[in-house]
């Protein structure tokens, strides 16, 4: 199967529609896709009764959550988009995410940039204002040269605009996941910077609050990886998942349908469904 189950697309940060998404996945062979945009089903609603027979198209999703102090991302695969527990929650992450963005524009401009917030959500369109839309911002603006020197020095891991204390637990996220009868999915743990120990500990955590897989493959990863973790989903008894985490052309390290596949030791996440 070749699946591509973590897409973004214009219903948040990415720079596709959804029907150029789905275009361009089937072009590059895409058998299955899921669009998982950030705390919203609105791209994948408006696509999900004109996919081409070429593709089949999952329902999903990428929630933020907090474990441990730490943000880390889970996909929802094949998800009831009706349903009302997730909604719900769509509902609380959409304003945890516009509290968010008023302070990472609060704190940047603290530190001396202008026209931060309403710049952002220029970027953003339809989207409440992220961290890519805020760099994209500082970069047009001239405030900052490139989009790699805004993240380094302002949005990155541990900068002032890496706010993630309001997001919803691990738990709850996963809990609305599984209310739609969606698969849930840890995304591209390898980027979370753990240590191998603290790896296993949220893996275990994971499990225990429900989880169903992980994904063993984020985009182009070296092989060296992709057997860690497999062997991580095996030893936590996890279904596991491949996506690109695509979000915009020109990106070869996570272009559609490029990531390999599954190793055949692994069980795949569409055996959920």
């Amino acid at each position: 199967m070749h699946a591509d189950l973590h897409t973004h697309t214009t219903a948040s940060d990415g720079q596709l529609t959804p029907a150029e998404l789905i275009n361009r996945a089937s072009a590059a062979g895409v058998e299955m896709l899921a669009i998982t945009d950030h705390d919203t089903v609105a791209g994948i609603q408006s696509i999900y009764d004109r996919a081409p027979p070429s593709v089949r198209l999952i329902p999903g999703l990428e929630l933020s959550a907090i474990w441990r102090n730490a943000g880390v991302h889970v996909v929802g695969l094949n998800i009831d988009l009706d349903n009302t527990v997730l909604s719900q929650g769509i509902k609380q992450q959409q304003r945890a995410r516009a509290k968010r963005a008023e302070d990472i524009a609060r704190k940047l401009e603290h530190a001396g940039f202008k026209g931060v917030l309403d710049g952002a959500r220029k970027h953003a369109g339809n989207d409440c204002a992220g961290r890519p839309h805020f760099a994209q911002f500082l970069v047009h603006s001239g405030q900052v040269k490139d989009f790699k020197t805004a993240f380094k020095k302002h949005l990155g891991r541990g900068k002032a605009g890496d706010i993630k204390n309001c997001w919803a637990s691990l738990e709850d996220v996963i809990g609305w996941i599984s209310a739609a009868g969606g698969a849930a999915v840890l995304a591209h743990p390898a980027k979370y910077k753990m240590t191998n120990m603290r790896l296993e500990e949220l893996c275990k955590a994971f499990v225990a609050a429900g989880g169903h897989a992980i994904e063993v493959i984020s985009g182009a990863q070296d092989a060296a990886l992709t057997d860690k973790l497999a062997r991580l989903a095996s030893r936590h008894g996890l279904l596991a998942s491949c996506g690109s985490d695509f979000h915009q052309p020109g990106q070869p390290w996570a272009e559609l349908g490029q990531a390999p596949t599954l190793p055949s030791s692994c069980r795949p996440v569409w055996e959920y469904w």
